[in-house]
């Protein structure tokens, strides 16, 4: 089967610093991905050149056939690539409704089905972003991804810093995404215990390089091999 993303001897990074060294990596259509690894690892580096924001120097970078390497992160989107940045980057000054319309794309997610998946953010649809708690603007951020109708979603750390009922709800809703709808998705998790039960695959970057590579239920049942990749120490 062909992948919808692949990686091969990626190295990336920030203008002349290089952060990534030589990633491999694939998800096939419908399949998810936690990718973990401790602070300074290189996870939100890796998925900002996906988006493409940081300066690619080698390797390529495939997505649904085509090699997107060289194109600019305005010219991936329409291509069906849907992120989440850590900083969420909702507009503040429009309203949760005029988020979500303002960069829709054809396709099954509606507005309606945005609405349905975040109740919250029906019942606020007329507040502007700023106006928002940060889970709200956090599922806004979301269904403004999927409102782009995308083939493969990006999150990075999608419950940083959010109340424990907040993670509760988006967690049951990207269950719904990537385990019902069978979304492709790369997720980003400081909290990989609550993400990889989500997953089907698990990539753990160290030092910007690829350290552990498996399913997601065989790290869940691997608790000391888990520990040792997350650990400080």
């Amino acid at each position: 089967m062909s992948a919808l993303l692949r990686i091969e001897k990626l190295v990336a990074g920030y203008g002349e610093a290089r952060v990534l060294s030589h990633v491999d990596l694939a998800v096939e259509a419908g399949r998810s991905l936690a990718l973990l690894g401790r602070n300074g690892a290189g996870k939100t580096t890796l998925v900002d050149t996906i988006a493409g924001v940081t300066t690619h120097h080698a390797g390529a970078i495939h997505f649904d056939g085509r090699d997107i390497a060289r194109l600019r992160a305005e010219q991936r989107a329409p291509l069906g690539i849907g992120w989440v940045p850590q900083e969420r980057n909702i507009f503040a000054s429009l309203t949760v409704e005029e988020n979500l319309t303002a960069t829709a794309r054809p396709g099954p997610w509606s507005l309606d089905r945005a609405y349905q998946m975040f109740p919250r953010l029906k019942e606020r649809r007329r507040n502007m972003g700023n106006q928002l708690s940060g889970g709200e603007q956090q599922m806004l951020a979301v269904a403004r991804a999927l409102m782009l109708n995308p083939k493969l979603l990006l999150l990075d750390e999608p419950l940083e810093g959010l109340a424990p009922i907040i993670v509760d709800e988006l967690l049951a809703a990207l269950r719904r995404i990537v385990r019902d709808e069978g979304m492709s998705a790369i997720i980003i998790e400081q909290k990989a215990r609550k993400i990889l039960p989500l997953t089907d695959e698990a990539v753990v970057l160290d030092r910007g390089a690829v350290s552990y590579r498996g399913t997601s239920q065989g790290l869940l049942d691997d608790p000391e091999r888990l520990d040792g990749l997350l650990s400080v120490a």
